[in-house]
Formats: C-alpha cells, sequence, structure tokens
C-alpha cells in the first residue's frame, strides 16, 4: 500500500502515512540471484523477466503491479492506463537486480507528476495538493537513488520544477 493511500480495510478516515515497504531492495540486500518490478501495462518486459527468472537458480522474485479497480475507485476501463501511469511517473520503477548489487532499469520515463496518476484514483482524493507535492519528493528521492545504484546520470532539475 503505498503512502497516501486509503484502502478497504483502513480503520476509519486515517490513511497510510509511511512509505510502502520495497520489497525487491529488501531481497536485493540478502544478495538472492534476481529480484525485479514488472507492470501489466508492459506485458513484453513482463514475460522477458519471467523467462529470465526461470533460466536461473536460486531465489527468484517478481514484484508484478496490478491495478485494482474495485480497491482504487477506477473504472475497469482504465486499469491499464493506471498500471502505465504508475511506471511513468516513477512511482513503481521497471528494474531488475542480479545478486543484489547488479542494477539494470528497463524503462526511463519522461517524468509525469504524482498528481496525475493520483488524480485518477478514488483511494486518493483526501490528498492535499500539500500532501502530493510531498509524495513528489519521496518518488524523485526513490528514483535519484535507483539511478545511483544503476550508474547512471541523476536528472537535472530546475529550482522547484519537475523535468517532464
Amino acid at each position: 500500500t503505498p503512502y497516501g493511500a486509503w484502502t478497504t480495510t483502513t480503520p476509519g478516515s486515517e490513511w497510510k502515512k509511511m512509505r510502502k515497504k520495497n520489497m525487491v531492495e529488501a531481497l536485493a540486500a540478502h544478495r538472492i540471484p534476481y529480484a525485479a518490478t514488472a507492470s501489466i501495462a508492459y506485458p513484453e518486459d513482463l514475460v522477458a523477466k519471467v523467462k529470465k527468472a526461470k533460466a536461473m537458480k536460486g531465489s527468484r522474485f517478481l514484484h508484478i503491479f496490478s491495478s485494482c479497480p474495485t480497491g482504487w475507485r477506477i473504472p475497469s476501463e482504465l486499469a491499464i492506463k493506471i498500471a502505465r501511469m504508475a511506471v511513468q511517473t516513477n512511482i513503481f520503477p521497471l528494474y531488475e537486480v542480479e545478486g543484489g548489487v547488479r542494477y539494470t532499469i528497463n524503462f526511463q520515463p519522461k517524468g509525469y507528476l504524482v498528481r496525475e496518476y493520483f488524480h485518477l484514483q478514488g483511494r486518493f482524493k483526501h490528498l492535499t495538493d500539500h500532501d502530493l507535492d510531498q509524495i513528489q519528493e519521496m518518488v524523485d528521492e526513490d528514483w535519484e537513488l535507483l539511478l545511483r545504484k544503476a550508474g547512471l546520470p541523476l536528472p537535472v532539475h530546475s529550482a522547484g520544477a519537475h523535468a517532464m
């Protein structure tokens, strides 16, 4: 469950005010042979990662993003669009980690703002502009950390602006 989300099991009107756990990073810290993220919105990438994981020996882990229309309060016809936007906003980057140390980023998005993704979902309707700005900062920090781990250049940000 991501930061800021209201779920069907959320007690009362309180929403989640903690970062989500990054399972790929947790398993990479244990140096398993293969850990990766994938999304239903990018089926070629998903199939390639399943094949790669099947061909390896030892522990393998795939974290697959799939939207949930009922729980996320979105129309079913937006399920793939929402899954694609999660990747395009860096909320759910597509990457692989081999042996806990070799990072490969499989898709570098143009950098849509998280608010574009959140505004389509009922589970985030309670968030203020300030909340969304804080979430954008967290997503940007996480993306830059991932770029560093992959040995890639960091994005150039102008003061207070988000690269599109």
